[in-house]
């Protein structure tokens, strides 16, 4: 695969991969192959895709079926819609159910920039968190969403993974990809005792590992927790991160409310009371530009992360 590519493209040749000698894998799409760059998948194997057209809650029925006839379903929409217009059928059909359908929301968070609100995907984490048995991901480059789906392809369990439309930055590599479905990933500071633990999920992974590295120069001590699986929760990790911390600051690209932020608050309250301070998008309709502008906007970037932890440690 190619550097810096999006994780939806890690997605496709992942699944590519597999479907060579995997009949059992089907893919569907809501008028959606493009966007999800799922169009080389449905030319490969066209008896394996289902276009399903701009009919969210279709979609995801349809998946519930399938997977019901022993099929391994992974149905991609844009996560505004997805989880939204879809919801009763996630919930039912598929959370309910226990069906054995990953749902995919692509271009999630503000990936759509200028298209504004109705595009953006702030809310999806709590939703879909919120339905008992839906398990909820956020793979933060493409080697990590590679060793996510092939994990995802050898249960039987239903998933929602958000990918945003991007590329984004490798944080791992081909050879070096540690990975356990359900653990989080340490990226920096494990056992050690520090000032403050940096934990993000998805694309404000990189930006947290790089203000770990500002905030080195500055003689403050960071760890950093890749904890792609907000839900289940690896709780012991945030613990320990939390434990041998001064304080925590979560970082996502997701409203403030019922997010990552939220649950890791949780946890730490539970077992180590610290101060965490979570940075997310605002309650409030979202300025318009590139991912990179709104991050920068709303300090969800590497220096406005530093700077926050500063802030939360004085």
């Amino acid at each position: 695969m190619a550097n810096n590519i999006p994780n939806r493209v890690a997605i496709c040749e992942t699944l590519l991969a597999h479907a060579k000698t995997d009949p059992d894998i089907f893919v569907l799409c809501s008028d959606s192959r493009g966007s999800a760059s799922l169009t080389k998948f449905a030319e490969a194997f066209p008896a394996q895709f289902v276009e399903i057209g701009i009919a969210e809650q279709n979609l995801v029925s349809v998946a519930a079926g399938l997977a019901s006839c022993g099929k391994k379903v992974f149905a991609a929409s844009p996560a505004c819609f997805l989880s939204t217009r879809s919801y009763e059928q996630a919930k039912i059909d598929v959370a309910y159910s226990n069906t054995n359908v990953t749902l995919i929301g692509i271009s999630g968070g503000v990936s759509y920039g200028a298209l504004g609100m109705s595009h953006h995907s702030a809310q999806d984490i709590a939703a879909m968190a919120a339905l008992p048995n839906m398990r909820v991901y956020l793979p933060s480059d493409r080697h990590q969403t590679k060793k996510l789906i092939e994990a995802l392809l050898l249960d039987e369990k239903p998933a929602y993974v958000r990918v945003g439309r991007n590329p984004v930055e490798d944080i791992y590599t081909e050879e070096n990809t540690p990975f356990e479905l359900d653990r989080a990933v340490w990226l920096r500071g494990k056992g050690e005792k520090t000032d403050v633990a940096l934990i993000a999920c998805g694309e404000t992974v990189k930006p947290a590992l790089d203000a770990a590295t500002l905030l080195a120069a500055d003689g403050i001590r960071a760890s950093v927790l890749d904890l792609y699986c907000v839900k289940p929760l690896d709780r012991a990790a945030v613990a320990e991160a939390a434990g041998n911390a001064r304080a925590v600051v979560t970082v996502e690209e997701h409203s403030p409310f019922g997010g990552l932020g939220a649950t890791v608050a949780q946890v730490v309250s539970e077992n180590c009371p610290r101060k965490v301070k979570n940075l997310a998008l605002p309650d409030a309709p979202v300025v318009t530009g590139t991912s990179a502008e709104v991050f920068a906007y709303y300090g969800l970037d590497a220096r406005g992360i530093a700077e926050t932890a500063k802030g939360v440690l004085t």
